[in-house]
């Protein structure tokens, strides 16, 4: 038994939140929106290429701050091309970010953007040159 890959993350806010978190990472973040099954509930999937990574849901009511969810998805990261791309898409956005570049123990050296969703997640940008 292995852990294979990456699978998804899932994020639960109220709809109207919920609407602006979508348009965030379409819009900000580049995923696409796809197909659902038809869930007794509202919600997106979110895709890259043919993987739905991140799951989208209608949660009526936001999360108080004593609730484990709330307290412990600190953030989740994307591998990325283009940084230059990016980071001229967030100021024309004006998308507040920051950034870390660190040498890899293999060489190369790896670059984070980070930036925060509108329900307070962390988005990290990672991208490796030689």
């Amino acid at each position: 038994m292995a852990i294979l890959k990456f699978d998804h993350f899932n994020i639960r806010a109220p709809r109207e939140l919920l609407d602006e978190v979508k348009t965030f990472y379409e819009e900000v973040v580049g995923l696409k929106v796809g197909p659902r099954p038809n869930f007794p509930f509202f919600g997106y999937w979110l895709y890259v290429e043919n993987q739905p990574i991140l799951h989208l849901m209608d949660w009526g009511e936001a999360p108080q701050n004593d609730e484990p969810s709330a307290r412990f998805l600190d953030h989740v990261a994307f591998a990325c091309d283009d940084l230059e791309g990016f980071i001229q898409k967030f100021k024309g956005l004006k998308v507040d970010f920051s950034s870390r570049s660190f040498d890899l123990p293999a060489g190369g050296k790896l670059t984070q953007l980070n930036i925060t969703d509108p329900c307070g997640t962390g988005v990290e940008l990672n991208f490796t040159q030689p």
